[in-house]
């Protein structure tokens, strides 16, 4: 699912929270995450034990190898991986700091099968079995890194051969299942080690401080009551040997800041603005008089939103920007063409028998790219060299000409793709599935934006409507792909306009979210602009969190439904603010309400 700061919790969803601390907590914890899952970026930068931890992986999986295969069961594959980090977090609210840490960690996973491809440990609800994870000693001490992988090793040997045990029993008294792939594919080994340079040096100090002055800057207005800002730092390296012979060495390094503002109208409903911006380092990262003109508009939208009149629900024509759009597809289409939910007795499977049809308009094709670095000179965060799982990143056209042609694979295969395509992922600890990098949807059916609008206002005249939904603006949503659950989607907008078929100006509403079904909301697609935006964020879903970037261009719907958004009585504060040195003389000074 895509939250409000860009960030994708995928088939299980978080919805925002609302009071001082937790805003805080939420804005730590999501850039850190953010920051945490591009250590996989193929950007040399210096590491002085590389060398010896490859070394001392590589030679303790070569002795587990030789001894646990005298074992029965043995394991057929096993892997390491290390991940050597360091990041730096510092939030502010109300011109103070919050926090300021700079850590570092390394950490390690050893993922084990054992059986053979075609049934082991990790088959159905085995699947977590396949992976143990813990620290490890920080430093060249190569006995502590030793003893550390053989203590994981050996119990990751204990839990996985347990599991199958357990497996080979479900799989002789339970009945048939409708896909009888293999529990993973065999691939060609890779070895890729980066070489190093020089570490990015962070200014904590002077970073303190402007975050310090980024949000003392909301106090000018009074009507917002929670506000925060974040800036995390991650770099590092992540490691990877295997029994197949793979090799990696892929350093990294990324800067996110994020800037949150929470309001309330009279009605008690809470209203929620969020920018977040992205580079390789902090010192990439837009200047001080760019973010300032981010948060004046940002108080702009939630005063404007505090007055905005509640939506109704709604069906009817409706017109979504390029990051609305992006968003869209990211939820309703994307997760649902990731590999492992065509496989599995709970998943709903919504197109795994479609291969070969039609399911979008024939102008619209779908790719995942995660070897595109950038679109319109804005990079994308689901970029990468190498999957989770060591195998090349690759290109998948997943739809040609609304054509349903492939799926996201990982190594777990399904009927009629028994290989992975690049799109194992998965963050540390968790086990890797069929994820989404760099979604584009490409048309052939474009006009401009303007041309756009226009059709957008003949088809709400033809189906007689007063006006129609324009969707500027997202905070991000969620999709449900398992049986027991409806089909359905959401999508959380911030800023929607009603467009008038009389001429009357567009309108401000708030109150609402995108609902619907995806094979049906799919099909209503009319026509498209063409200007692509980019929408970047941190998905996570069963295998955790990983960078994500979805484009599109503007997108004209024939038919949109909206729901009520659900939303809390408390009313704004009864007693004002106390008064400050910066909001005393600030004209945007209003008082507790409106």
């Amino acid at each position: 699912m895509l939250n409000f700061m860009e960030v994708n919790f995928g088939a299980r969803g978080v919805r925002p929270r609302n009071d001082y601390g937790r805003i805080a907590r939420r804005a730590s914890l999501l850039a850190g995450l953010a920051a945490f899952a591009l250590t996989c970026a193929a950007v040399p930068m210096a590491d002085p034990d590389s060398e010896m931890l490859l070394g001392t992986m590589q030679q303790e999986l070569m002795r587990a190898q030789t001894s646990l295969a005298k074992s029965e069961p043995a394991p057929y594959y096993i892997s390491y991986a290390v991940f050597d980090r360091q990041n730096v977090s510092i939030n502010a609210s109300e011109g103070s700091l919050m926090n300021s840490v700079d850590s570092k960690q390394r950490t390690a996973d050893v993922t084990m099968r054992v059986g053979a491809p075609a049934l082991d440990n990790t088959h159905g609800e085995g699947r977590e079995s396949g992976i143990a994870s813990a620290t490890l000693p920080m430093g060249t001490n190569r006995d502590a890194v030793a003893r550390g992988l053989w203590l994981m090793t050996n119990n990751e040997y204990r839990q996985a051969s347990a599991v199958y045990t357990n497996v080979k029993t479900q799989k002789a008294v339970q009945s048939e299942e409708e896909d009888k792939s293999a529990d993973f594919s065999v691939e060609k080994p890779h070895e890729a080690i980066v070489p190093g340079g020089t570490p990015v040096p962070v200014h904590q100090k002077e970073w303190e401080e402007r975050v310090k002055g980024f949000s003392a800057e909301f106090k000018k207005f009074n009507y917002i009551y929670n506000s925060v800002a974040s800036l995390t730092f991650d770099q590092g390296t992540q490691f990877v040997v295997s029994s197949e012979g793979t090799r990696l060495a892929q350093p990294g390094h990324s800067a996110r800041l994020v800037l949150e503002a929470e309001t309330r109208a009279d009605d008690g409903m809470e209203l929620l603005r969020v920018e977040t911006f992205e580079a390789p380092t902090p010192e990439q990262l837009p200047s001080n008089a760019d973010i300032s003109k981010k948060i004046e508009k940002m108080a702009s939208d939630l005063k404007a939103l505090r007055a905005a009149p509640v939506a109704d629900p709604y069906a009817g024509p409706a017109l979504l920007s390029g990051r609305a759009a992006a968003v869209f597809f990211h939820e309703v289409l994307g997760h649902r063409l990731e590999g492992h939910r065509q496989r599995g007795e709970e998943e709903g499977q919504t197109f795994t028998k479609k291969i070969g049809e039609a399911i979008l308009p024939s102008f619209l094709s779908v790719a995942d790219d995660p070897t595109l670095k950038e679109i319109g000179g804005v990079k994308l965060a689901g970029t990468y060299e190498f999957d989770d799982e060591g195998v090349p990143a690759q290109r998948v056209d997943v739809i040609k000409d609304g054509i349903l042609k492939n799926f996201l694979m990982s190594r777990m295969p399904v009927t009629n793709f028994s290989n992975s395509n690049g799109h194992g992922r998965r963050s540390p600890g968790r086990m890797a599935t069929g994820r989404q990098g760099n979604l584009e949807v490409i048309s052939t059916k474009t006009v401009s934006d303007a041309e756009l609008r226009k059709q957008f206002i003949e088809e709400i005249k033809k189906q007689g409507k007063t006006y129609g939904l324009y969707f500027e603006d997202v905070e991000g949503g969620f999709t449900l792909t398992q049986r027991q659950s409806p089909q359905a989607f959401q999508v959380l907008p911030i800023i929607v306009w009603r467009v008038y078929a009389d001429g009357r100006p567009d309108e401000l509403v708030r109150g609402v979210d995108m609902v619907g079904t995806p094979i049906a909301a799919l099909q209503r697609i009319a026509a498209t602009g063409n200007k692509v935006d980019v929408f970047n964020g941190v998905c996570g879903a069963e295998s955790g969190w990983v960078p994500v970037s979805a484009s599109a261009p503007m997108m004209l719907f024939s038919e949109m439904e909206v729901q009520k958004k659900g939303h809390g009585r408390d009313r704004p504060p009864i007693l004002p603010p106390p008064t400050t040195a910066a909001n005393s003389s600030s004209p945007n000074a209003a008082g507790g309400s409106r």
